[in-house]
């Protein structure tokens, strides 16, 4: 079997080579395919997958012109996926690749077609930031779940895992952060099946380059109330 990990990249300069040194030396037996893409960063983000791709030709990698969002990001990765499991892996260092097993174990062992990570469950290290954040996805969770009838603890995680067929039987429309909502509304109408696993969490701050902001989460909102029977 193939796992392809999606990382969408904007302006993670800082970042992205030593994320992509942690996945390389993950040890999972399957074949690992890299798909990265580039998200029109201005930081020097560029040079380095460029230095990254010198260094590995055989991961994928793409650039947009303009700055799209996470969503229209994903959705070009998905595209040059060939995995049999697409893992979406932020270019930060939040998440730990480390947590790879846990989050592909509900689908190797024939019981998920879906996995998400949360960091809600579990015990797991979580850096401690950001009341209203906190307060905010859990609101968010909470209304997903009310239109989806789920009971996830954690809609927004990143740490998204699908069975190639998953992603292929959905249209996903969304360019920014919308896109956790869009796909967790898709995902439950189409009734696959959803796992979630405990993942550790190392969040940043503002001045450590977190981009999600407060309008983020007003267009999550809209997303919940526009997905609720949406395919």
């Amino acid at each position: 079997m193939k796992l392809t990990i999606v990382i969408p990249v904007y302006n993670e300069a800082k970042t992205i080579a030593q994320m992509a040194n942690i996945i390389r030396d993950i040890e999972i037996d399957m074949e690992k395919e890299l798909v990265f893409v580039d998200d029109c960063s201005t930081d020097g983000s560029r040079d380095v997958l460029h230095a990254l791709q010198k260094e590995h030709p055989q991961w994928k990698f793409i650039r947009h012109e303009t700055n799209r969002g996470k969503g229209a990001a994903l959705r070009s990765g998905f595209k040059l996926a060939t995995g049999d499991i697409i893992l979406i892996q932020d270019a930060d260092l939040e998440y730990d690749p480390r947590d790879y097993p846990a989050l592909l174990a509900p689908i190797l062992d024939g019981h998920a077609d879906v996995v998400f990570g949360s960091r809600f469950i579990g015990n797991g290290p979580h850096r401690v930031l950001f009341f209203w954040h906190s307060l905010g996805n859990r609101f968010l969770t909470t209304l997903s779940n009310m239109m989806t009838d789920l009971n996830l603890s954690d809609m927004e995680v990143g740490y998204k895992v699908f069975k190639k067929e998953v992603i292929d039987s959905i249209s996903l429309r969304e360019d920014r952060f919308g896109f956790e909502v869009e796909i967790t509304a898709k995902i439950a109408r189409k009734g696959w099946k959803i796992y979630e696993v405990p993942v550790s969490y190392y969040g940043r701050d503002y001045t450590e380059g977190k981009k999600i902001t407060w309008k983020d989460g007003l267009r999550a909102l809209w997303c919940i109330l526009k997905y609720r029977c949406s395919t």
